[in-house]
């Protein structure tokens, strides 16, 4: 009876363990922490809607920002920062901008 109740135990003990890695690994990829600047500027002010629409880098203006996921968004238009608003997951860099 004693064997039984301890591999009853370590089972017990290696599905919390494994349970709490697979938790741990899923709930980040819901919302990833995005690099920031010292001021909490996400991808150092540039427009990240202009990298789909123009192809290129382009600085946003602090006139369109926006406030996603603990950070600041820049933007080049109105237009940009409704279509990131619309969809952040969409327009954001992958693992967070590193």
């Amino acid at each position: 009876m004693r064997l039984a109740w301890s591999v009853l135990g370590r089972l017990c003990f290696a599905l919390f363990v494994c349970t709490f890695f697979i938790l741990s690994a899923t709930s980040g990829m819901a919302a990833h922490k995005v690099n920031t600047t010292f001021w909490g500027v996400a991808i150092k002010g540039y427009d990240t809607v202009a990298y789909f629409t123009e192809g290129r880098a382009v600085k946003g203006s602090k006139k369109f920002t926006y406030v996603w996921n603990d950070a600041k968004w820049y933007f080049l238009s109105e237009e940009h920062q409704d279509m990131f608003a619309s969809d952040p997951e969409k327009y954001a860099p992958r693992y967070g901008g590193h």
